[in-house]
Parts: C-alpha cells; sequence; structure tokens
C-alpha cells in the first residue's frame, strides 16, 4: 500500500491511499457491495457499473476514518461513505439523531467497525467562510436554523458541535432557500461534564453564528423558535417512546463516561434544571433521559 501527497481540506487532511492491483479487485468489490447495501438494501446489480474511484484515510478527528469514493461509470456521478473505529458514544449519536432529530441516518456496524453513510452539506467552518456573507443568503432563516440546532444538541447531549463538526443543507424553494444544520460527528454523545459542552452556541468556532442570531432575531423570536423545536423533539420522543427506551435500557449497561463527568454533569443540570432528580443519576443514560423528561414537564406547564 502506497500514499499520495497529503492534501489539506479546510481544517481537514486527507490522504489517497492507492492499493496493488491484486488486492484491488477484492476490495472494489467489497465496498461496491458495502455502498449497496446502504442505496439498494444490497441488490448486487447495482455494482456492475460502480467501482471505487479513491480511498481516503482521514487525519482528523479521533477515529482517522477511511472515505471511500463511489462513481458511476455510466455518468461520473460520485458519491461516499465512511469506515470509522466503532465506540458506544458514536453509536448512541446516530441512533438518537435518526430517532429524535428531523434528519435521517444510515449506519452499518460489525464488533469493532463502524460503516456511515456521507451527510452531504456545506461544511459549517467553510460556509462561514464564503456563504454567510452572500447577498443571496437569508440570515434571518440561517439564524432561526443555528437556535434549534442550540436546542436539539441541549436536550440530546450531543457535544462537541464546533463548526467542523455539522454541515448546512441548503434547499431551494419556490421563492427562497432553506437551511437545516446536521452533525457529521458524533463521538462526543452523552461524554462530556460541562454542560456548554452541549451548548452549540458557547464555542468560538460557532461565534459568527451566534453574532448572526442576535443581530437578525429579537429576544421573542428566538424564544418562539426554541419552544417551536423542544415542541417537536418532545413529539419525537412520543412517538418513538418505545424504540427510546429498548435504545436506553440497552446503552444504560455501557460506559459512555467517566465517573467525574457524570456527576459534574448531573450537578450542572440539577441548577439549570431546578430538579434535585440530576443528583442522583447514575449514569449518562439516566440524566439524557431525565433532561427529556424536564423538557417534557417545562411544555406541559
Amino acid at each position: 500500500m502506497r500514499y499520495k501527497d497529503s492534501f489539506p481540506l479546510g481544517n481537514s487532511l486527507w490522504i489517497s491511499v492507492i492499493y496493488d492491483h491484486y488486492n484491488f479487485d477484492e476490495i472494489n468489490q467489497g465496498l461496491c457491495y458495502i455502498y449497496s447495501l446502504f442505496k439498494t438494501d444490497g441488490d448486487v446489480s447495482v455494482i456492475e457499473h460502480l467501482r471505487v474511484d479513491r480511498v481516503d484515510f482521514c487525519l482528523f478527528g479521533n477515529s482517522n476514518p477511511f472515505r471511500i469514493r463511489i462513481i458511476n461509470n455510466f455518468n461520473d456521478n460520485y458519491d461516499y461513505f465512511y469506515v470509522k473505529k466503532a465506540d458506544v458514544s458514536r453509536v448512541l449519536g446516530l441512533e438518537i439523531e435518526d430517532i429524535l432529530s428531523p434528519n435521517r441516518i444510515n449506519y452499518f456496524i460489525n464488533e469493532n467497525t463502524l460503516v456511515e453513510e456521507h451527510i452531504s452539506g456545506i461544511p459549517g467552518d467553510d460556509f462561514l467562510k464564503t456563504e454567510i456573507n452572500h447577498p443571496k443568503t437569508n440570515k434571518t432563516r440561517l439564524a432561526k436554523e443555528f437556535i434549534k440546532f442550540n436546542e436539539r444538541c441541549f436536550y440530546t447531549l450531543l457535544g462537541d458541535m464546533r463548526s467542523y463538526n455539522y454541515v448546512i443543507e441548503m434547499t431551494h424553494d419556490f421563492d427562497d432557500v432553506q437551511y437545516r444544520i446536521r452533525s457529521i460527528d458524533f463521538d462526543q454523545q452523552c461524554y462530556e461534564g460541562m454542560k456548554k459542552f452541549y451548548l452549540p452556541q458557547f464555542f468560538k468556532e460557532n461565534y459568527d453564528f451566534v453574532s448572526l442570531s442576535i443581530e437578525m432575531l429579537n429576544e421573542q423570536s428566538i424564544n418562539q423558535y426554541q419552544i417551536e423545536e423542544r415542541s417537536r423533539l418532545i413529539r419525537r420522543v412520543k412517538h418513538s417512546n418505545e424504540i427510546l427506551e429498548d435504545l436506553f435500557k440497552t446503552m444504560e449497561k455501557e460506559t459512555l463516561s467517566k465517573p467525574e463527568k457524570i456527576s459534574q454533569l448531573a450537578l450542572e443540570l440539577s441548577i439549570h434544571n431546578k430538579d434535585e432528580k440530576f443528583k442522583d443519576c447514575k449514569n449518562m443514560i439516566e440524566i439524557l433521559r431525565l433532561n427529556l423528561q424536564h423538557l417534557n414537564n417545562q411544555l406541559i406547564k
């Protein structure tokens, strides 16, 4: 296995991997089959016109994933998926994202290997450089989406949402553009002890989004969008209650964080929510469950 020169991609770095021909045929067939599992539930007929165009070894994050580029031989259209080291926080984060966010996501896991589909969009840090001040950018809608993203992260305990850990999806409707912020990294799900770690507004990398929200939205509008997102979140919890409880029961058996971080987060959320029950939580799943219950109680009042 030989390596090309390394190339910078924003704050990321990747290396293109070149395999010898006698290994590549088997690798190509296997990776195309994995791609077919994502797209066609394993219908191998699509593999005939697909090939692996590139394998990138990504030198960022704590998982150093392989990024696989699949190309269609008929029209040169391409897509990606990722192969990563599996860890329990990331798997929990993917499940929570699929159940409680407005986004769907597919992944496969086998022992300590995790395969994730590519989430398309403009990386948040690149968006801040190229799009946020573009004359056609609807800054009010963008600010509204950041407020909602901030709420989702906090109540689902998805941490470390700096600008390079999410993407911006832009959807054109009949008169304007809609925005959605989507996480692309879930390894800090229910791990850190600091409450602020679960609030994207406190990361310096998101300062421009915070400033935009203050500039474009008044206090009443911010409060409205927060309540809207909390209401949607609770509806998703109620709709998927059985699936969510099965997930929680499974994850309670796993070690998601360190004891000192669990104690710290329980204390900080007990103060934030004015609820002493948080102090009795023994693991991150109990904290997450109570955080969602507390949200539901707030809305009922």
